[in-house]
């Protein structure tokens, strides 16, 4: 375990080893987002931050507390609803026509709304945690690619609770909670790694965040959501890691060398990230290899074990990989019309 206070060194080096950083928040109007967006503007020097949701209310008062917390910082709010990937491109084309470059993106829009479909024919539950995240980093992969230093993707969801994936079912229409999890966070894997192939220059996270009140049990739609908000409403304030701790640990997530891309440039240090404390490893990417450029993480910070590594090695012995990129481009063509990705 990554302890809390190699953490808190860590994102207290940000100011001096990484000044000046461009990055966008997906889904920071509450919860983990927004835990992260206020650690990233309490540690950051000079930022830029492009945080987008759907609450209005909401942005006013975190971009007046982020704000308040780096008075030297720009906290950019974009208001839209990333169910819909035509929303997805229109909030890409608005950060590119005023961003070249870009060090962080983190995703942690999300539902748990479920057995509903988007009016582009997509479940409404993978539509958000998994398309729209996949066709964000795939439109603002050259703004990553283009960055100076600091590069990376970090995606919150469920990383080292991979199982496996039904190609007959990509969109999770008929699964229960727990497989579809499992499913989602695999397909996950598979496309940060083509991402991957095509950006070896940029760092790929897939997180678990732990138990964190995030307000997502909100939108619960189902009687298995009602209840599981039900027992977290009860035994939540014994088992929720506290939301500061969540934002820092992110934090780091997106900037310790502990997790450094597949190529590393030599001539910028700072493409790995943070330098590591002492006793504090590089971790261990999806395919087993130290430092591989892809991870699937605890929110302990320790990446997936040798039964996830397994899990993925027969996924990609299957042509899962392929398979999911395929069918993921796939949907992106069918509702936007063929592109280049």
């Amino acid at each position: 375990m990554v302890s809390l206070s190699d953490v808190q060194s860590s994102n207290a080096q940000i100011a001096t080893t990484l000044p000046g950083l461009v990055a966008v928040f997906i889904g920071a109007t509450n919860g983990i987002g927004e835990a992260a967006l206020k650690e990233f503007a309490r540690s950051a020097k000079s930022p830029r931050a492009y945080f987008i949701g759907r609450s209005q209310e909401a942005a006013a008062r975190i971009t007046a507390e982020c704000r308040q917390l780096n008075p030297e910082g720009e906290f950019i709010f974009i208001k839209a609803d990333l169910s819909l990937i035509r929303n997805v491109d229109a909030v890409c084309r608005e950060i590119q026509s005023k961003e070249s470059s870009i060090n962080i993106l983190f995703l942690s829009c999300g539902t748990i709304r479920s057995g509903e479909d988007t009016s582009e024919g997509l479940h409404n539950m993978p539509a958000i945690q998994y398309y729209a995240r996949t066709r964000l980093i795939t439109n603002l992969l050259p703004n990553l690619k283009q960055a100076t230093g600091l590069r990376r993707v970090v995606s919150v969801l469920a990383g080292t609770h991979e199982g496996p994936i039904d190609v007959t079912d990509f969109q999770a229409k008929n699964m229960f909670m727990l497989r579809l999890r499992g499913h989602l966070v695999s397909m996950t894997d598979m496309a940060l790694e083509s991402l991957a192939d095509q950006a070896p220059e940029v760092t790929f996270i897939q997180d678990y965040p732990g138990p964190v009140k995030s307000g997502l049990d909100r939108e619960a739609n189902t009687l298995l959501a009602w209840f599981i908000g039900f027992v977290l409403m009860i035994i939540g304030p014994l088992v929720y890691i506290p939301t500061r701790e969540s934002g820092e640990r992110h934090l780091y997530f997106a900037t310790s060398a502990k997790y450094p891309p597949r190529v590393r440039s030599d001539a910028i240090e700072a493409s790995s990230g943070v330098p590591l404390s002492e006793g504090v490893e590089v971790a261990n990417g999806t395919d087993g290899k130290v430092g591989s450029g892809v991870y699937s993480i605890h929110w302990s910070g320790e990446h997936a074990g040798p039964k996830v590594v397994k899990l993925l090695t027969g996924l990609r012995e299957q042509g899962m990989k392929e398979k999911v990129w395929q069918h993921t481009v796939g949907e992106f063509d069918r509702i936007m019309g063929p592109t280049d990705v």
